[in-house]
């Protein structure tokens, strides 16, 4: 009996340990780039690719079945983030500082039953999620900090 209760408390500390670094895992919108570096390790995520485009960077990481890529200005700042895989992300820990606007534009943002696409724009930031069970897409993303010359749809 007591190795049964070493072991669910072993369970719940680990289960709580995981939740503090899923929550805790991405790099957030407006902050540096030094925060994706950080965030693979604290997924325990694969670096993917890390592809240099026309006035920015795509770094990629891959974790329990997703793929999130990071969108990185030449000043080093992350200005969006694109994920797909099994489930939508924290968007919390993805929006840092923009989840309050975030939170407040969702609430006045009004669900169209049947659409499998919902689209919130506040002031700062947009956050768009779409896809199906086992196939889960979005991006998020603040206006102001695009580079001049990148597209929106360059972020997916």
């Amino acid at each position: 009996m007591k190795h049964l209760s070493c072991r669910l408390l072993l369970c719940l500390a680990f289960s709580i340990v995981s939740l503090f670094m899923v929550r805790q895992g991405f790099a957030t919108l407006g902050q540096t780039a030094d925060s994706v570096e950080s965030d693979r390790r604290a997924l325990s995520a694969v670096r993917g690719g890390t592809t240099a485009q026309n006035g920015y960077t795509v770094q990629e990481v891959t974790y329990d079945g997703a793929a999130l890529r990071e969108y990185i200005s030449a000043s080093g700042i992350v200005f969006a983030v694109a994920w797909n895989g099994m489930r939508h992300p924290d968007l919390t820990a993805l929006l840092g500082s923009y989840t309050d606007q975030y939170q407040k534009a969702l609430a006045q943002t009004s669900r169209q039953p049947g659409l499998r696409r919902l689209s919130v724009k506040a002031d700062g930031v947009v956050v768009e999620k779409w896809g199906h069970v086992r196939n889960l897409q979005g991006r998020a993303y603040a206006p102001d900090l695009i580079p001049p010359g990148v597209a929106i749809d360059e972020i997916r």
